[in-house]
C-alpha cells in the first residue's frame, strides 16, 4: 500500500521557517509558489547540512549513487523508506549516517483525508537524501521520506505514517554524526510523534479526485 505518497507546502514564503530560509537557491524567493499536491518524481524542497546548512531542490524518489542511467524505467526508486530498516538496507544505509535531511510540508494525504496541524503552522517530514554523478561529472540529488508506526490518528486510515521531526530537533536530525552513538542518539525521533494538535480533516472532491491519479 502507498504510504505518504502525496503531501502539500502551502505556507506562505514569509511564514516559512527561517533555518529553511537561511541559504536558499539563487532566485529561489521570486520563484517560490504554494503547492497543493507534491508526488513522487516531482522537485521537493529539501533543507540538509554538508558541513553548513543549505536548501536545495531535489527529485523525490531515491536513485543509488551506483546506478548506471538514473531515469532506467525498470529501475525502482523509492519515495518512501522504513525508518525499522534504514540502518540495514544496502540502499539507504549509507544515506542514514550521512545524508539525513528535512522535508518542509504544511499537510500530508491518505486517502481522502489531509493530516496537518490544528494551527496551520509547517512541519518537518523526516527524510534522506542522496547524490547521483555522471561519468561527466553531472550531478543530481535525490531522496525519500523515512516512514513510521501509526499513532491513533493516522492507523484509521494506512498502517504507516510520516517520521515527523519536532520543531527544535532539526538542526540535530540533519548534523553530521561521528559515531553510531550519534546515530543511536537520533532513534527515539524514529519511533513516531503524538498526535495532540493534529487533525485528519476530509478533503473535498476536487482533491479526492487529484489523490486518486497515484
Amino acid at each position: 500500500m502507498i504510504m505518504c505518497g502525496k503531501y502539500e507546502l502551502t505556507t506562505k514564503f514569509e511564514q516559512l521557517p527561517l533555518l529553511l530560509k537561511k541559504d536558499l537557491p539563487k532566485g529561489f524567493e521570486e520563484k517560490y509558489a504554494q503547492r497543493e499536491l507534491i508526488r513522487p518524481t516531482d522537485p521537493v524542497l529539501v533543507l540538509k547540512n554538508e558541513g553548513k546548512i543549505s536548501t536545495s531542490l531535489m527529485l523525490w524518489g531515491f536513485i543509488s549513487e551506483w546506478a548506471k542511467d538514473p531515469f532506467e524505467p525498470s529501475r525502482p526508486r523509492p519515495f518512501n523508506a522504513r525508518s525499522e530498516t534504514v540502518n540495514e538496507k544496502k540502499l539507504f544505509r549509507g544515506s542514514w549516517r550521512h545524508k539525513r535531511c528535512v522535508l518542509p510540508a504544511s499537510g500530508f494525504f491518505e486517502k481522502s483525508y489531509r493530516i496537518r496541524r490544528k494551527d496551520y503552522q509547517p512541519f518537518w517530514l523526516a527524510g534522506i537524501w542522496n547524490r547521483w554523478m555522471s561519468s561527466e561529472g553531472s550531478e543530481l540529488e535525490t531522496c525519500c521520506v523515512l516512514t513510521t508506526e501509526p499513532n491513533e490518528l493516522v492507523r484509521p486510515l494506512h498502517n504507516r505514517m510520516p517520521v515527523i521531526i519536532p520543531n527544535g530537533l532539526e538542526e540535530d536530525w540533519i548534523a553530521p554524526v561521528k559515531s553510531g552513538i550519534d546515530l543511536k542518539a537520533l532513534e527515539p525521533i524514529l519511533s513516531g510523534w503524538c498526535s495532540d494538535g493534529w487533525i485528519a480533516e476530509q478533503i473535498n472532491n476536487f482533491h479526492a479526485s487529484q489523490m486518486s491519479l497515484f
